[in-house]
């Protein structure tokens, strides 16, 4: 994979490696945009020349490659103001010791310096140009910063010394053309060797220019670009996979993971005995895919085929014998599942519920089995408060006594990440309903950023249950996520309410549902904290999950305020309030309005100043207001029961005219006590239309 250099031939390349032992495949794909990012900033800092920086990596190297970099340096300009024109210079004009001390101290002749015309008057400035530094030493510079602030969630020490790094570093290669950048870190030098594929070459490799580095990697069985090992496994495993008549189950996760697990990737594929293929599907393509790093092969309507297609870090060549290698590990643990398996399905899954008061939650919450009659409370009172039929009531409740009792069978105990996949079904071997039996699996859903959500009934129900007994209990004995600490993951559990409620439009009051649950543990005296406390903590974290949520979904930061202002207790009528705010404030109404809402609320204040009292209306612009208010008093008690916010805000945008003339012919702050509390009156009931919606004074005017 050659690098042309650039048309300028004073321009040259650069390329850092840092080699190292084998790094997680897991930590890659966020530090390659940390490692452009820091590398880019950097550069500009010290105002190195290039045309573009990439970053990549393999397992046991991290490389920046930066193209076309300038000989030298932009250079900085320097302006310092010095004294004013009339202190500088006589009236004769010629320079004072205070003109020709200035230029001296900034290193310029008198002559150089410069007039300017400010508001406080002419200045003299000194104007210097310091030459861009040379590549070499503000790559060396760079290269070393860059390596130093490099920071891992899981850093270690080696050696003597106190560096941290994600693995010990074992050579660097800094280049810049054919010149070695002199830098040393933890007593490694930078250098011109590398190390190529562990297993197909020995000993290090020389690269003689930086323009030649992935050519020399390339022939040293190291494909350093991870796209094009990325194309090269993806396109590999698929066509191997139609040779087998199926097609590959596609997971981006796993194909970047093994993008980042081979140098040099060589696909595969392999077959294991068809009679297995009577395990549950996620059983075989769990450990497939969460044991092996396979890719399980499926026809064209989904069906699982005894074929599986992998990646070996390597060649083509004896490629049988490492399939059959492959073939044996994969057989082993499927042959151990079907064991699991076959134990588990003897008794029917309510047997294991028993042996969950076993397992401890956590010390301070109890056992498994305590947790799961919390969920069974929690369940049957949401599907209570939400008005679900006694046949729905009863389903929730019967999968909530079941949720948890896969996590005593030998298969989850061997594959947890199975949990609720295999109490789904197990519950369905064991004649269970099938909305209770779904519902066990949807009740762990979402488990990661971006998962399927619950979607019938039951399963959303039981997934709110849980987790809102998982986060009010940590946050009654104390435990709230702070800064990066988040051992629970709690965090995890309130973007999962957040997400549920808001994707499938459930109009749960959050405060009702925190109470609930902050309620059951006090009376199960496992509440260390307030209740009031508690409660407050966990509405503070609900909404801002949900802002977050709003925002991510493009709605811009201040109408997300103002709509959560208000309260946020029904989440999708939040939703629904704040892309209404969004699309309004494109007009010119809408920025009308909010300046007009914004004055009537900073005046009004919050003193409760009555009814307005029509008798005092004796101006005709405070007469119109006031009947504009009422008339749009009307109509947005109908547009609330449709929960049109759209049309509630084009009803409050036309009282911006008549606000306006209010503020410019009537004086609020009169000089008649009683006609002064009226006015007040009037602006705090125009203020309080607005308050159906949002609080406008969070809207950002000169955003509008």
């Amino acid at each position: 994979m050659s690098r042309i250099q650039g048309a300028s031939s004073d321009k040259r390349d650069a390329v850092l490696e840092i080699g190292t032992e084998e790094l997680p495949a897991r930590l890659f794909p966020d530090l390659i945009s940390i490692m452009t990012q820091s590398a880019d900033s950097l550069l500009k800092e010290e105002r190195v020349e290039y045309s573009s920086v990439k970053a990549y990596a393999t397992p046991r190297r991290l490389v920046l490659y930066i193209e076309e970099v300038a000989p030298l340096g932009r250079p900085l300009v320097r302006e310092v103001r010095g004294p004013t024109y009339s202190v500088a210079f006589d009236e004769a004009g010629k320079p004072t010791q205070a003109a020709i001390g200035f230029a001296r101290a900034q290193g310029v002749d008198v002559s150089d310096l410069i007039v300017r015309e400010e508001a406080k008057g002419k200045f003299m400035y000194a104007v210097s140009k310091v030459p861009g530094r040379g590549a070499k030493g503000a790559l060396k510079d760079v290269f070393s910063r860059f390596v130093a602030g490099l920071t891992f969630e899981r850093a270690m020490r080696w050696g003597e010394g106190s560096f941290r790094f994600a693995r010990p570093i074992r050579w660097f290669l800094a280049l810049l053309g054919e010149d070695v950048i002199d830098i040393e870190i933890c007593g490694i030098k930078g250098n011109r060797f590398t190390s190529g594929h562990r297993f197909l070459t020995s000993g290090m490799i020389e690269v003689r220019r930086a323009e030649d580095y992935f050519d020399v990697l390339e022939d040293a069985y190291c494909i350093v670009d991870q796209d094009r090992r990325k194309v090269i496994i993806e396109e590999g495993i698929k066509k191997l996979a139609q040779e087998a008549g199926g097609q590959i189950a596609e997971d981006e996760r796993l194909l970047t993971e093994l993008a980042y697990l081979a140098e040099h990737p060589a696909p595969l594929a392999g077959r294991f005995a068809p009679d297995l293929l009577r395990l549950p599907k996620e059983v075989i393509t769990t450990s497939m895919k969460g044991h092996q790093r396979y890719f399980p092969v499926e026809d064209s309507q989904g069906a699982l085929l005894p074929v599986f297609t992998a990646v070996r870090d390597g060649l083509t060549t004896r490629i049988a014998a490492v399939r059959k290698g492959y073939e044996r590990v994969l057989s082993a643990r499927l042959e151990d599942a079907k064991f699991f398996y076959e134990e588990d399905t003897k008794s029917q899954l309510e047997t294991h519920v028993s042996g969950l008061r076993g397992i401890v939650f956590h010390e301070g919450l109890g056992t498994v089995l305590e947790k799961t009659c919390r969920i069974m409370d929690l369940a049957e009172a949401i599907a209570d408060r939400l008005g679900y039929p006694e046949d729905t009531k009863a389903k929730v409740k019967r999968a909530a006594k079941l949720c948890k009792a896969d996590l005593v069978t030998n298969m989850v105990r061997e594959f947890p990440e199975l949990q609720g996949v295999m109490g789904r079904e197990y519950a369905r071997m064991s004649g269970e309903d099938e909305d209770a039996s779904r519902a066990i699996f949807e009740h762990y859903l979402p488990r990661f950023s971006g998962d399927i959500l619950p979607e019938s009934p039951c399963g959303v129900i039981l997934a709110l249950a849980d987790r809102i007994d998982t986060v009010a209990g940590f946050f009654g004995i104390g435990i709230i996520p702070s800064g990066s600490e988040d051992p629970y993951a709690l965090r995890r559990s309130i973007s999962g309410i957040v997400s549920i409620l808001l994707e499938r439009e459930v109009h749960l009051p959050v405060s009702w549902l925190a109470a609930k649950a902050v309620s059951l543990l006090e009376t199960k005296g496992m509440l260390e904290r307030s209740f009031e406390e508690t409660v407050d903590d966990i509405l503070d974290g609900l909404g801002q999950r949900l802002r977050s949520s709003l925002i991510d979904k493009g709605i811009r930061y201040d109408l997300v305020d103002a709509a959560i202002a208000i309260g946020f207790d029904d989440v999708p009528d939040t939703y629904k309030r704040a892309e209404a705010l969004q699309e309004a404030s494109a007009t010119k109404e809408f920025a009308l309005a909010c300046t007009g809402y914004t004055r009537a609320s900073r005046l009004a204040g919050n003193i409760h100043h009555g009814s307005v009292d029509e008798s005092l209306l004796n101006e005709p612009a405070e007469r119109t207001l006031f009947d504009a208010l009422r008339n749009t008093e009307e109509c947005i008690r109908l547009m609330l029961r449709e929960r049109d916010y759209s049309g509630i805000l084009k009803a409050l945008s036309k009282l911006a005219e008549p606000i306006d003339v209010f503020f410019t012919e009537v004086l609020v702050m009169a000089e008649d006590e009683g006609l002064r509390r009226n006015r007040l009156a009037l602006l705090a009931y125009t203020a309080s239309l607005t308050r159906e919606v949002a609080d406008l004074g969070k809207v950002v005017e000169k955003a509008v």
